[in-house]
């Protein structure tokens, strides 16, 4: 792919959707550099930030989510959907895209439904193990579905689907050759167990509160804890920094230096965050959150879990997290076979793969 080329590419509302999206960008420019990108996201979302500091230019539409309750913005849905279909087919018939791609979130399903009514081919990347109603309906006319988990030809034709994984920064490719610069990095005790806790860049108050709930637990077992609280809680919990072996972060910027140091995480199931720790391998607590639509975090959490891969914990069961705890901090040989059989799971060519087929239809 040496010709110059427009590609659009629309995903946001969380990190999940939208570092995927600045990865297949990387890579594009990576193998072409007169490849012309452009970015679609919501209004008011994580993405008008971040994609604009990934070096990328992004394009904004009024649209949200429908709530699980009688809203305003429930009532107000009909029209912020006519509304960002009309100004992603501005969008499009200005930018004149080769291809465009969705990875997931509020503004995907209806730049990617205008690319199918113009007739301009697009794939969906598809994270999670169970999709969403927006992807079931957009699948019919999009040409390929890059997907990361096996079944999904349940919910999708079978013919479009290609198993490619989910797309990860390349620092976590190796995170167990910067183990030293990890302890470094946290100013950690290298002869003590490190336990990582991971609950969103926005967080979790539930992990955040079982965590506080057992910062004397962690210290009588000898286990210091890096604890992302996520910036809405930060505020709250910082004051557990004064606990030694207890370390607190509104959000962690050097995610190969955790992962390196990690020997337990306890994590959210969101499709991205399976993906590293699929490549990371270390054992894991999952405890997803049950307030996303489909569950979607549960059943992935569950796609990890049937595999002998990691544990579960939800939500209604936190009651249980001791005893959880205790079995796989006391038991290595459990600690040692769900990293073998989570790292089976890797698909660390993800990001490859999609640009990839994004180049097949190009060429086609």
């Amino acid at each position: 792919m040496s010709k110059s080329v427009n590609i659009l590419l629309s995903g946001g509302g969380t990190g999940g959707h939208i570092y995927p999206a600045i990865a297949i960008a990387n890579e594009l420019k990576n193998r072409n550099k007169h490849v012309n990108i452009l970015f679609v996201g919501a209004h008011n979302r994580m993405e008008m930030e971040k994609v604009p500091q990934a070096g990328y230019e992004i394009k904004g539409l009024w649209i949200s989510g429908i709530q699980r309750k009688l809203t305003v913005d429930n009532l107000m849905f009909p029209f912020k959907l006519i509304s960002s279909c009309w100004n992603a087919f501005k969008i499009i018939k200005q930018f004149k895209p080769n291809v465009v791609i969705g990875t997931g979130g509020f503004a995907s399903g209806p730049t990617l439904l205008v690319a199918n009514w113009l007739k301009i081919p697009t794939i969906i990347q598809e994270q999670n193990s169970y999709p969403g109603i927006t992807n079931k309906l957009l699948s019919k006319n999009t040409a390929k579905i890059c997907v990361a988990y096996d079944g999904l030809e349940k919910f999708f034709p079978s013919e479009k689907i290609i198993k490619t994984g989910n797309p990860v920064r390349n620092d976590l490719l190796e995170v167990s050759n910067v183990r030293n610069e990890g302890i470094a990095f946290f100013n950690l005790n290298p002869t003590k167990k490190t336990l990582l806790v991971l609950g969103g860049s926005l967080g979790a108050r539930t992990i955040n509160k079982l965590i506080e709930k057992n910062i004397e637990y962690f210290v009588s077992k000898n286990i210091q804890v890096i604890w992302q609280t996520g910036k809405l809680y930060f505020d709250e919990y910082k004051k557990y920094d004064s606990v030694d072996g207890i370390q607190t972060h509104a959000f962690l910027n050097q995610m190969n230096y955790a992962y390196s140091v990690a020997d337990f995480i306890i994590s959210r199931a969101g499709a991205s965050s399976i993906s590293e720790l699929c490549i990371v391998a270390k054992p894991t607590i999952f405890i997803p959150s049950p307030n996303v639509a489909e569950d979607h975090q549960t059943k992935n959490a569950q796609a990890v879990v049937e595999k002998n891969a990691a544990l579960l914990i939800k939500e209604s069961e936190i009651e249980n997290f001791n005893e959880v705890f205790d079995n796989l901090l006391y038991d290595e040989k459990k600690q040692v076979e769900l990293g073998i059989n989570m790292s089976k799971m890797a698909l660390p060519n993800a990001t490859s793969t999609i640009v990839n087929e994004i180049e097949k239809l190009l060429n086609k």
